[in-house]
């Protein structure tokens, strides 16, 4: 098999392999924690929320609006 002029030998294929490999992991890794950090942050929005209903229906309030925002990335 030749690369750029280069002809490649049975070691070196494999290391190509291996790095590619390697890459598709590392990405699929990426990508499931980007999916856990984003349900995460769903969860604990959810909780804040819930609490602020509880707090509220205890104090006698009206619920917290959902369309405020609660903080200071919102």
């Amino acid at each position: 098999m030749t690369l750029f002029g280069h002809t490649l030998q049975g070691p070196e294929i494999a290391v190509l392999v291996s790095l590619l490999l390697v890459l598709v992991l590392w990405s699929m890794r990426l990508k499931g924690e980007r999916d856990w950090v984003r349900w995460f942050r769903q969860w604990e929005s959810d909780r804040k929320a819930r609490r602020a209903a509880e707090i509220a229906a205890e104090n006698g309030e009206a619920s917290p609006k959902p369309d405020e925002p609660r903080g200071p990335w919102g």
